[in-house]
């Protein structure tokens, strides 16, 4: 990771086309991680999802802060590859994928958590249709049912589905709102876990009470 040049182009360029090009309404800032481990996990409707939440965290937090990423889009090509891993800082996922004799498909994420860094999923696996919640995949229980100590952060982000839509390129300027949860503590078991998650996101997607869009 080239960390130079990621500090210049979060400091320089995200944070300020977010802060100019978007009105952001942050609920509950303060339970977002102020230290790692710790994992973010939130809705999957655009690109800006990513650029958002890691322009909410402070500054110094962006050298130990990865989002997980589909190997099969982010690394598709030598370019996209290094800007995906040397700038923005992905952790490769290679999607399906069974847990193979000796090595495990989220071993870099474990790695990432035991040297005490942050986490960003979106455990809906790819971006959906705006603020439309799909069932979350399993990955994110694992990694919370192998470090049981990690608090899990939820995140559910309205309007950015709308400002840069899948398959636009353009952004568009438009008020997003951004709704952040207490932290998930590990129940004990898988299918606890996902349910309360499940059950924390569908609370925060409510809390807007925003009419479906048109």
């Amino acid at each position: 990771m080239n960390q130079p040049l990621r500090t210049l182009y979060f400091h320089l360029l995200v944070r300020p086309v977010i802060h100019l090009f978007l009105g952001l309404n942050v609920r509950r800032r303060e339970n977002l991680p102020t230290s790692g481990p710790a994992i973010i996990v939130a809705n999957h409707n655009s690109h800006l999802d990513t650029m958002v939440l890691m322009s909410l965290l402070p500054r110094h937090q962006l050298s130990s802060t990865h989002p997980v990423a589909a190997m099969d889009y982010f690394l598709r090509n030598r370019f996209l590859a290094w800007f995906a891993t040397e700038i923005i800082g992905i952790i490769p996922l290679q999607r399906k994928v069974k847990i193979a004799a000796g090595r495990h498909p989220l071993e870099k994420c474990f790695h990432a958590l035991e040297k005490n860094e942050i986490l960003i999923l979106f455990p809906e696996g790819s971006r959906g249709e705006p603020e439309v919640l799909s069932t979350f995949k399993n990955g994110i229980a694992h990694l919370a049912e192998r470090y049981p100590e990690i608090p899990v952060h939820p995140v559910f982000m309205h309007g950015l589905g709308k400002s840069l839509p899948k398959g636009e390129a353009l952004l568009v300027p438009f008020i997003c709102d951004i709704f952040i949860g207490s932290p998930i503590q590990w129940p004990g078991n898988r299918h606890e876990f996902l349910r309360n998650l499940d059950t924390a996101m569908n609370h925060l997607a409510s809390e807007g009470k925003f009419p479906p869009w048109e």
